[in-house]
């Protein structure tokens, strides 16, 4: 099994320990996710694991096959390459296996040599074993998990916008099946459907992963371990994300009951060396009390873990329907983004939007917002509603001469501005940084500020556009724990899936050629349909030389069969609960058609029966893949038990 052990990796920048003789283990099993607080380390650490940064002290060993690819956090920018011709240089590993076959199968051109024919063989085996010849399937699999289309393989990479240049880099590195993959934030530019895909891919993977990741449900999903570093110290936990903060949860709460005991023990020893420090009778006791103090460490509690909390004042009274949509058309151009779309929001809900990113989730949140009125039909907010707006532009609002401090103050209410510092510490504005002026701040730093702005404020309808981007998992936690307390109304975009599970009431769900689907179950209909859709069947063990015995090939194909028969269950019944959706909308629209005021009106019946035809069209398409898969996995079985 290919295996990286770390004995001792150090480094320092001036006077400050980045990385103190740290020490762990990864191999093919690993599942890790790498924890800290923004700036302890954990890029440093993957970057000199993957040999792009020189350590101060670099003590190493690695098994003779062990393959390491990184993905970094962005900077990754590609050329004039196809991305097709990209992403198939994930396969150049093979080029001198390939060179040596081309001249093995020329020379034997001249005389067959056993030596020769046997390394030949070995060669086919590997090749068959890795799928190189497969390649195509493997690039476009992967591909189109992470959201690219057919049109996509065409084109230039240098044509990609920065977030999509980081897909290609990820995909590369999954097309490269290394024996470990160091992956920095990963899921930061995915909609929720590829990080859904993505997620069950490392969940199937057979080699080992190291995450660094803000988003808490992908790291319960996808690892077993957590290593913490802090203060240059690297411990390891065992468990899921979730299981590591209940750890970690009953640590913190035994260090802050040290830290108080230590606060006192060290008051009543100051006060004793600034009652006696000159005192002859008493030096030599406070001299001792001197070097106990100097020797006492300071109890921390690690930044990504302290409390952090927001509340909201209580939501100003509206009516009960909150947001009414009807009949909405919009488009840019030939592009239809809505067509005869409704939605109505009752107080109370916390509407999730989501989709893969194209699809109008900002379009929606902008017309609702009154941000964006080039549409027909009817968006029209309730009675004594108040709108509090946040886009991924808002940072762009800011008064670029004033600081983070004042810029918040200036949109506290009187009675919140006691705590304005609290609450910048809260969205990760510490010490002197809120003294900066707002021109320096980083996009990241203005949105995080833009977003406390509009949560200060007094408002009953929240209207968030990925409200999480650059917050970490903590933030996150306390943006989330405070929006569940929120008594008002919400529709929100989201791409963290578990931001929306534990937050939504309703997920209105965008897909680019269907009509919108709305899950008034909130999230656990919507994930089955989506679980459904991106999964990806288990992976083999990649082997260095396989040789591989009869019974070996048919135990494997056996396992592979199994896997792929369970997967096909799966999505039978994801099928079946769509079906049931699509019949109820159907039934719906059919109400509508038999109301008088709808069908004495030829346009708007007109309308009906085109929607219930669209409807119908998705429902046969569905079925007749529902057919498909149930012949598929009957016969599959019946192979199985022959």
């Amino acid at each position: 099994m290919a295996t990286l052990q770390v004995q001792d990796i150090s480094l320092a920048f001036g006077d400050r320990d980045i990385l103190d003789s740290v020490a762990f283990t990864l191999d093919q099993k690993s599942r890790a996710s790498l924890a800290g607080a923004n700036g302890s380390g954990k890029s440093t650490l993957m970057k000199i694991l993957a040999g792009q940064l020189a350590a101060d002290v670099y003590t190493v060993s690695a098994s003779r096959d062990l393959r390491i690819s990184y993905l970094p956090q962005s900077d990754i920018v590609f050329g004039e390459a196809s991305l097709y011709e990209e992403t198939e240089k994930a396969f150049s590993r093979f080029d001198i296996l390939l060179s040596e076959q081309r001249e093995l199968e020329d020379a034997l051109v001249q005389e067959a040599n056993e030596g020769q024919l046997l390394r030949l063989s070995q060669i086919h085996e590997i090749l068959l074993e890795e799928r190189y010849h497969d390649r195509r399937q493997i690039i476009e699999t992967v591909l189109f998990g992470l959201g690219f289309s057919h049109e996509d393989l065409s084109r230039q990479c240098a044509t990609f916008s920065g977030g999509w240049q980081m897909r290609i880099a990820l995909a590369k590195i999954l097309i490269e099946k290394p024996s470990i993959m160091l992956l920095d934030e990963p899921t930061n530019y995915l909609d929720i459907e590829a990080r859904i895909w993505l997620k069950n891919y490392l969940k199937a993977y057979s080699g080992g992963i190291m995450l660094v990741s803000h988003d808490q449900g992908f790291l319960d999903a996808t690892v077993d371990e957590v290593y913490e570093l802090f203060d240059g110290k690297l411990r390891r936990y065992s468990g899921n994300y979730s299981a590591y903060l209940i750890q970690r949860k009953a640590e913190i709460a035994a260090l802050e009951s040290a830290g108080k005991a230590q606060a006192k023990l060290v008051e009543r020893n100051e006060q004793f060396i600034e009652r006696f420090r000159y005192k002859a009778s008493k030096s030599r006791q406070v001299q001792s009390r001197i070097k106990m103090l100097e020797k006492l460490d300071e109890v921390k509690v690690p930044p990504h873990l302290r409390e952090l909390s927001f509340s909201f004042a209580p939501a100003p009274p509206s009516g009960n329907d909150v947001v009414r949509i009807e009949e909405l058309h919009k488009a840019y151009g030939p592009l239809v983004i809505y067509d005869d779309f409704s939605l109505w929001g009752n107080r109370g809900d916390r509407v999730a939007v989501t989709g893969r990113n194209g699809t109008g989730k900002s379009t929606l949140l902008r017309i609702i917002a009154g941000e964006d009125t080039e549409y027909d039909g009817v968006a029209q907010l309730g009675s004594n509603v108040s709108i509090g707006y946040f886009s991924q532009e808002t940072g762009s609002s800011l008064d670029v001469n004033s600081s983070v401090l004042q810029e918040a103050a200036d949109a506290a209410a009187s009675e919140d501005q006691g705590r304005v510092r609290n609450l910048l510490g809260s969205f990760l504005f510490e010490g002197d940084d809120v003294f900066k002026s707002v021109g320096v701040l980083s996009g990241g730093e203005k949105s995080r500020l833009a977003l406390l702005k509009i949560l200060l404020r007094p408002s009953n309808l929240l209207i968030l556009d990925e409200p999480t981007n650059h917050l970490d998992i903590n933030a996150k936690r306390m943006l989330l724990n405070a929006l569940s307390s929120f008594d008002g109304t919400m529709v929100f975009v989201s791409h963290d899936a578990y931001f929306i599970e534990e937050l939504a009431t309703k997920v209105l769900y965008l897909e680019d050629g269907r009509p919108p689907l709305l899950y008034g179950g909130g999230y656990g209909d919507f994930i089955a349909m989506l679980e459904a859709k991106e999964a990806v069947e288990e992976q083999p063990v990649t082997k260095a030389i396989p040789v591989v015995s009869e019974g070996q090939a048919a135990y494997r194909q056996a396992n592979q069969i199994k896997n792929r028969i369970a997967n096909l269950r799966k999505r039978e019944e994801a099928l079946l609960q769509s079906h049931t959706l699509l019949e109820e909308r159907i039934a719906a629209v059919e109400v509508e058609m038999a109301k008088e005021e709808n069908y004495s009106d030829g346009e708007r019946i007109r309308s009906l029966v085109l929607k219930k035809e669209n409807l119908e069209g998705q429902l046969a398409n569905e079925e007749e893949t529902w057919f498909s898969v149930i012949a598929e996995r009957e016969s599959l079985e019946e192979s199985a038990n022959a």
